[in-house]
This record gives structure tokens, sequence and C-alpha cells, in this order.
């Protein structure tokens, strides 16, 4: 009797210990794996949450807002001119924007922003949210690499440090386009239509005498 209920006791243990381990090792491990990507991300918000985006380039501003309707067009071209937008070009950003994550952050002191090209900013991209909240992503320069850009989330001109963020140089060609790209293909009055592709006679060549 004293056998048994020993190894009784050392069957519940076996089995206490495995669904420990199956908890923390595989379903525990998961969780922490989510908890560390969301923790890298840049942004922590859904691409449906977005509204608007404003990318200011110089004295250039491009502003792309969410329509109103359920039917196509899905983005709307605000200025510099009025039209339904390219979808694709906006998927681009939006996925950078939500899926992006941080490389590297580098704490600096704000008086060096310009080594980072944060002083004069290649882009700056504003977004605005369903619920109103807005925020900044400030694309500096290429990082010594060339494979990443220096950026920074909502600057504050009240701090005396700086969280410099290097990012994906994708950025730079999602926000680098020509307006014809940020148009609907055939909505864009200035631009041609593409020339037709040329046809090629395919039939056998009928000998000569």
């Amino acid at each position: 009797m004293k056998l048994q209920r020993t190894t009784l006791v050392l069957m519940l243990l076996a089995l206490g210990l495995g669904a420990f381990v199956y908890y923390y090792e595989i379903l525990g491990a998961t969780q922490r794996s989510e908890v560390s990507e969301s923790q890298k991300r840049i942004f922590s918000f859904a691409a449906d949450d977005i509204q608007s985006l404003t990318i200011t380039k110089g004295n250039d501003n491009i502003i792309l807002e969410r329509s109103g309707t359920q039917s196509p067009p899905k983005w709307l071209l605000k200025a510099p001119q009025t039209s339904p937008a390219s979808n694709a070009s906006v998927s681009y950003l939006t996925d950078l924007l939500v899926k992006g994550q941080i490389n590297r952050t580098i704490s600096s002191p704000i008086s060096q922003l310009n080594e980072f090209g944060l002083d004069q900013p290649q882009a700056t991209i504003e977004i605005k949210l369903k619920n109103q909240q807005t925020y900044k992503l400030i694309l500096g320069k290429l990082d010594f690499s060339k494979n990443f850009l220096y950026a920074q989330i909502n600057p504050s001109s009240k701090l005396d440090k700086i969280n410099v963020l290097l990012v994906s140089k994708d950025f730079q060609n999602a926000v680098n386009r020509d307006i014809s790209e940020w148009t609907q293909a055939g909505d864009n009055p200035g631009q041609s239509s593409p020339l037709p592709l040329p046809t090629f006679n395919t039939s056998s060549p009928t000998p000569k005498n």
C-alpha cells in the first residue's frame, strides 16, 4: 500500500512538472516572443486605425485621407491636388508604420541632431488616428552601414537627450515618390496615357517565288 501511494505521488509530480514545462516553455515562450516583438515595433496602432497621413518634405506637403465611404477609393489625395490615391503606395507606407521595427536605439544629446540628419530631416510623417491621437516620425539620414535610417518619434524640444532610432531604409522609398505615384492610375490629369504594347505578326511568312 505504501509503495502504491509513493508511486501515485510520483506520477502526480511528473504530471505537474510536465504541465509546468508545457505552459512555461511552449505557451509562455510564444507569449514572451509576442511581447518582445511588440516592444520592438515603432508604433502599436493598426493600419485600420489610421485616418490621415501628412508627409512633409521641405516646403512640400502630401496629405492623404481615408475615404469616408465603404466603396473604392479607400484613400484620397487631398494635397497638393485632389484625386483618388494609389492604394498600393499608401499601403506600402502604412505597412511600414504598423509593422516596422526598431533595429536599435541610441541615446544622444539634443544638440547632436545634425549628426543624424534630424535637424533638417528628409521627411516628416504625421499620422492622425481615428481616435484623434497624432504621432510624428522624423526621418533623418542613412546610418554608416547604409542599411538603416536614423529616425525620431514625437520630437520634443524640452528634453536634453533624445532617443534616436534605427529603422528600415524602406521608409526612404515610401516617401520619396513623384506625385503621379500617389494618385490612382488614370486619375492624374497631368499624366499621359501609357503607350500601347507593340504587336507582332506570329504567322508564317509567305514564301516568295
